[in-house]
């Protein structure tokens, strides 16, 4: 049997448009493409953070709240080793990914929000290896400057003195 891709399951459900459903209007769902694109296009910055997106991912992608967007933003977005974790949850390059949190697929095959979450990923796609470059670079330097901090603890100096 052939594995179900997101093109696949955008197909099976008809045009590409968003509809309403009983939580979301299709309005509601065009502000939040919106500003999940901007968020990705402003390289994951806290400003471009909106309280819809936070909503939305906390309310039909999955995602704990982590006590409040804060609270979520920082679990995500501050590390990029979280960071990495949390783009996973977007990348169709491997088929229908899974909630990061929960390990299902219900976010992205549920009648309700799949319109909406499969454009989320259908836009993820272009940002996802830039976005995936950048928090690597962030968690190596973090690292290492967290390893020049230890060895200086301990009295060992670092060739070269800085990261």
């Amino acid at each position: 049997m052939k594995e179900l891709t997101l093109n696949d399951l955008a197909q099976s459900r008809g045009p590409g448009q968003l509809r309403d459903s009983k939580f979301m209007s299709a309005a509601e769902k065009t502000k939040v493409l919106k500003h999940w694109e901007m968020f990705l296009r402003g390289g994951l910055e806290k400003k471009y953070f909106s309280e819809a997106l936070y909503k939305h991912l906390t309310n039909h992608c999955s995602f704990i709240a982590h006590y409040d967007i804060h609270g979520f933003y920082a679990t995500y977005f501050e590390s990029g080793d979280d960071t990495l974790h949390f783009l996973s949850q977007f990348d169709t390059r491997q088929g229908i990914p899974c909630s990061i949190e929960y390990g299902m697929t219900y976010w992205l095959t549920g009648d309700d929000y799949y319109d909406v979450n499969t454009e989320m990923c259908r836009i993820a796609w272009r940002y996802i290896p830039a976005l995936e470059a950048k928090a690597r670079n962030e968690q190596r330097h973090s690292d290492l400057t967290h390893a020049v901090l230890l060895l200086k603890k301990h009295g060992i100096d670092f060739p070269g003195g800085t990261v």
